[in-house]
């Protein structure tokens, strides 16, 4: 038989064989694409669901906490009556239960903000059909973005430098803590939109922008209220949790973080597609 012939006779199956392999890989590829693009897509609820573990161990931790020290309540209240510990024994195992049910309190509110951190990320997850705008990490440079371009008003526009000193007085305490949150999201700020980050890094820039846009707002209505602008006497908006991260009681503060996350997810509910955690100004 022709050495030709036995050869494409025996190899026949070779170029459909090749063009199979090919195939696969190519839909390989295409599959590796759409589950990347899902996952940026879905990055906000991946780090949402990510900071979930954390609290849950902390809550977990705090509440095991607050049966410890009521069992050491128990034994020196047994000991003082027994002589063997004092009224001030007994005064410091007291206050040291409070001070576990304030941080039981608190690391319960810190839970329920994040499942509403959830919530709200859910509802927000674009859509295949939406812009590269919409992605998360997009929507969450841009109000980094609009809280610099507002406080940078106040910087470069004079007749704001004057009516509003104190935006651009490092000696203000509120001004001052937000320059520092503001560097602060700034070392971690992506290079740009496309750029590929993990949940838990998303999650640092997410809290640290919100902490930035929170001082602003803070700082903003302290200069209203300095230069005697009617706004300052307007109710209280989201602003006002800006001012929980100063106070010394982390109940209160995580519990209006709660507050926040609350209305968060209404805003985002009302909104499909939409988030922005800034305020409108006028």
């Amino acid at each position: 038989m022709d050495p030709l012939w036995v050869l494409l006779s025996e190899g026949w199956w070779a170029v459909p064989a090749t063009v199979t392999a090919a195939g696969a890989a190519a839909l390989g590829a295409v599959g590796v694409r759409a589950q990347r693009k899902a996952r940026v897509r879905r990055l906000e609820l991946h780090a949402a669901q990510g900071d979930l573990r954390p609290a849950r161990t902390a809550l977990t931790r705090a509440r095991a906490a607050v049966h410890a020290a009521r069992a050491h309540v128990a034994r020196v209240e047994a000991d003082r009556r027994a002589g063997r510990a004092t009224t001030a024994d007994a005064a410091a195992a007291r206050h040291g239960l409070r001070q576990a049910q304030r941080e039981a309190t608190a690391a319960s509110a810190a839970l329920t903000a994040r499942r509403a951190d959830v919530r709200a990320a859910r509802v927000a997850v674009p859509t295949r059909r939406d812009g590269p705008e919409a992605l998360p990490l997009a929507r969450l440079m841009a109000t980094h973005s609009a809280v610099t371009s507002a406080w940078m008003a106040y910087e470069t526009d004079p007749a704001l430098a004057i009516a509003y000193p104190s935006m651009s007085d490092v000696r203000a305490p509120l001004t001052a803590t937000f320059l520092k949150e503001q560097r602060a999201a700034q070392w971690l700020r992506p290079s740009s939109a496309d750029a590929r980050i993990s949940p838990a890094d998303y999650s640092a820039y997410r809290d640290a922008v919100r902490r930035m846009s929170r001082a602003f707002d803070a700082a903003e209505h302290d200069a209203w209220r300095r230069a005697g602008d009617p706004r300052a006497e307007e109710p209280a908006g989201e602003w006002w949790v800006g001012l929980a991260q100063d106070l010394s009681d982390g109940a209160s503060r995580t519990l209006a973080w709660s507050i926040e996350a609350m209305a968060r997810v209404a805003a985002v509910a009302s909104r499909p597609g939409r988030r922005d955690p800034r305020r409108p100004r006028s």
